[in-house]
This record gives structure tokens, sequence and C-alpha cells, in this order.
């Protein structure tokens, strides 16, 4: 209802603008960022939680063992759905919209990040950020594409788990940042560069009409309200899937 009362108010190109400003951002973070965002949690002690978890759930696999997994990745959700929810609505009641794009980026990454720690997986590989990238657009899909994501997903998770080379397939054929025919579809950094296109892509098609809101002084603070939804939207399914990876690992049978 709101979007469709905002339609006639956004300017053709800000999905454009929106869908840039995503790119840069994970560009930032992936190169030249993800030491900042480890400062923001413990790392060695999210990782020694993991090892005490992992041992318990070896011992005796049960529901209690396997929930203390999502229980620790559950903690910091918590943490991050309070600070982006903080974040948005401050820059919301001051009208600043598309420079909370960073700011949101990096929190949608580093609640990942922390989820993967949770599931003893690493995050800063070339072939784990393919894979946080189509987590992040499959998470923000509907319908078909969302099916379709889902299943690559866990087959991108599967690929990686055994060591085998990613290919251009897992980027789908269809939507922005398709990968070429030729060699160039077998190099990960060509995949990840087709990913974040797709992750960002599908973050501006979401956040549109809510970061316009945002650049709205006071009015903004509806906007930025969104960013605490999107992220618990991710978040979640970011706990689901790296739980199932963890299964697939310990338990080969599923």
């Amino acid at each position: 209802m709101l979007n469709r009362k905002l339609e006639r108010f956004v300017p053709e190109k800000l999905e454009n603008t929106l869908n840039l400003a995503f790119y840069k951002a994970f560009e930032l973070i992936f190169n030249r960022g993800t030491s900042v965002i480890e400062k923001t949690y413990r790392k060695e002690d999210m990782e020694n939680t993991y090892k005490v978890n992992a041992y318990a759930a070896k011992l005796k696999e049960s529901r209690k063992t396997m929930k203390a997994f999502s229980r620790e990745a559950g903690k910091n959700k918590v943490k991050n759905l309070a600070a982006a929810g903080a974040s948005g609505i401050g820059l919301g009641a001051l009208g600043i919209g598309l420079p909370d794009i960073p700011l949101f980026t990096g929190m949608v990454l580093k609640s990942i990040y922390e989820t993967a720690i949770s599931y003893g997986f690493p995050y800063d590989t070339a072939e784990e950020q393919c894979f946080i990238l189509k987590l992040i657009s499959t998470a923000l899909s509907k319908g078909n594409a969302a099916q379709s994501g889902n299943q690559s997903l866990d087959a991108m998770g599967r690929f990686i788990s055994t060591g085998a080379p990613l290919s251009g397939t897992f980027c789908g054929q269809d939507g922005p940042g398709e990968l070429p025919d030729g060699p160039e579809a077998h190099d990960t950094a060509s995949l990840r560069t087709c990913l974040m296109k797709q992750a960002s892509n599908a973050l501006s098609s979401e956040l549109l009409y809510m970061k316009f809101l945002q650049g709205i002084p006071i009015a903004g603070i509806i906007g930025g309200m969104y960013d605490a939804v999107y992220l618990k939207r991710i978040a979640n399914y970011a706990d689901m899937k790296y739980r199932r990876r963890f299964l697939e690992q310990s338990s080969p049978d599923i």
C-alpha cells in the first residue's frame, strides 16, 4: 500500500543509483572492509563457542545440542537488529537515505559472518563470498525465483565443501549480472562480480521506496525502520542455510 502511494514520487533513476551504491558497498567491504567488521565482535570467542557446541553435538546429536548453534547465532541477531533499527531510524529522522547503504550493507554482512562462525564456516574466501551473495539475493526473492535460488544455494554449499570449482551456472540464467559463455564463466572472481550485481539488484528493488522515504526528514523514520525488517529476513534465512550446511557435513545422508 505504502509503496504504491510512493511510486509516482520516486525518480526513475533512483533504482539504478541504489543498485550502484549497493554494488560499491559490497566491493568495498569484500576488498578492504572485512577486517573493520571483525573489530565489532569477538571472533576468537565465537570460534571457541562453536568448537564446544560441535564437540557436544558429536558426542550426542539431539535437539538440545543442535539448538545451541542457533541460540548463539540468535543472540548476535538480536543485537544487530537493534543496531540496524536505531541507525535507520536515526538517519531517517535527519533525511539521510543513500549514505545509509554502506552502513546497512555492513550490518547485513556482519550478521551473516557471525552466523557463519556460529556454524563453523569461514566467510572471507572468494567461494564463501559467492555463497553469501547468493544467500542475500535468494532471501529477498519470491515464487519460482526463490525456489530455484534455494536449490542452487544448497548445491553451491555442497560444491564448496568438496573443493569443486564454482561455475557461472550459480549466477542463474536470467537477471542482471549474467555471466557470458566461455572460460571466464568458470572464474570465481567473475562469478563473484556476477553475484554482487544480483544481490545489489535484489536489495535495491526491495528497498527502493523505503530508501526514497528515508531521504525525507522526519518521514524518513518509517523508511529507516525497514532496515531492521529486511535484515531480519536475511538473517533468518542465513541461519537456516548455514544450519543445513552444518547438518549435511556432519550427517552426509541428509
